[in-house]
């Protein structure tokens, strides 16, 4: 099978990709106007605004890569989202393929079903801003930080068909539960177990201050990755075209690994994700002149957008 993407596939990814980021912008944002039919106002704003917008372009381009892959070879796959406050990416893309709509109907795929999807965002009697169980087929609750190893490796197990992609956030990496379950790999057996691919998604942020993980080099993570018993492969950039083909590529070369022998999918997993690809490009890197992309900020740009 080729990897390389065509110029009709890649738009359609990147035009997947960037419907999924408005979406995502109109939950952590808007109450109405969800089509900005008419001039924004201030009206048009949620009084409060919660979420993680930092963290969000990067989910929604993995989101869209596994699908990718989905279609391409028909494998049966599950996808775990640890990085918390992340649930309006994964969210707009559950409603961008219709699959929302079939549990939840009410929220229909036109404008008044986009406007429902977004005041229901981070509401009371609302879904909340993680992955949480209104999500339909979530098995992992995105804001308990620290577990999404553990409930990926628990799905594989016993599983051999499953291949289970599991972002791991960055400030996640830092707990507990999450360094301890790294080692998971030690216990799968590729004759009766699926494959975990894992996922270090290196945004850069967490709540308050800059991660550690993000804060080493690409040599040192390698060396921290290897030595649990993975093989990393690392995806940098922030040109949306190049990482589109630098994912496209990865991503099919590691199932290559998954469906061939068990000493070679034992190995398939550990990647790396120094920046959310294309997350300066998703969005204003300043606003009312405060940086906004790789900092901080990055977590709600303009937080005081309605003023």
């Amino acid at each position: 099978m080729s990897h390389t993407l065509g110029a009709d596939e890649l738009n359609l990814l990147d035009s997947w990709w960037r419907a999924a980021n408005y979406l995502t912008v109109g939950q952590i944002y808007l109450q109405s106007n969800p089509l900005l039919r008419d001039s924004l106002r201030p009206e048009h704003i949620k009084p409060r605004l919660l979420g993680h917008w930092g963290t969000s372009p990067g989910l929604s381009l993995l989101y869209a890569h596994m699908n990718r892959l989905i279609r391409k070879r028909n494998i049966d796959a599950i996808f775990l989202a640890g990085p918390g406050h992340g649930g309006p990416a994964l969210i707009a893309n559950v409603w961008l393929e219709g699959t929302w709509s079939e549990i939840y109907p009410d929220v229909s795929r036109d404008g008044e079903g986009m406007k429902l999807l977004f005041r229901q965002f981070s509401t009371p009697y609302g879904v909340p801003s993680h992955v949480s169980p209104p999500v339909p087929g979530s098995i992992h609750e995105g804001g308990e930080l620290g577990y999404v190893l553990t409930h990926a490796f628990g799905a594989a197990f016993d599983n051999p068909d499953l291949v289970v992609m599991a972002v791991v956030g960055d400030g996640e990496a830092e707990t507990g539960p999450l360094e301890g379950s790294w080692k998971g790999i030690s216990f799968l057996n590729p004759a009766r177990d699926g494959a975990v691919l894992p996922v270090l998604h290196l945004n850069g942020y967490k709540i308050a201050n800059p991660t550690v993980l993000a804060r080493k080099g690409d040599e040192e993570v390698g060396w921290l990755l290897r030595g649990h018993g993975y093989d990393p492969f690392f995806v940098v950039g922030d040109d949306p075209a190049r990482v589109h083909a630098a994912l496209a590529d990865d991503r099919a070369a590691h199932a290559e690994g998954m469906d061939g022998p068990a000493d070679r999918r034992r190995g398939a997993g550990g990647r790396h994700l120094p920046r959310p690809p294309g997350a300066d490009r998703a969005g204003p890197r300043e606003s009312r002149s405060s940086q906004a992309a790789g900092s901080l900020d990055e977590v709600v740009p303009a937080p005081g957008a309605v003023r």
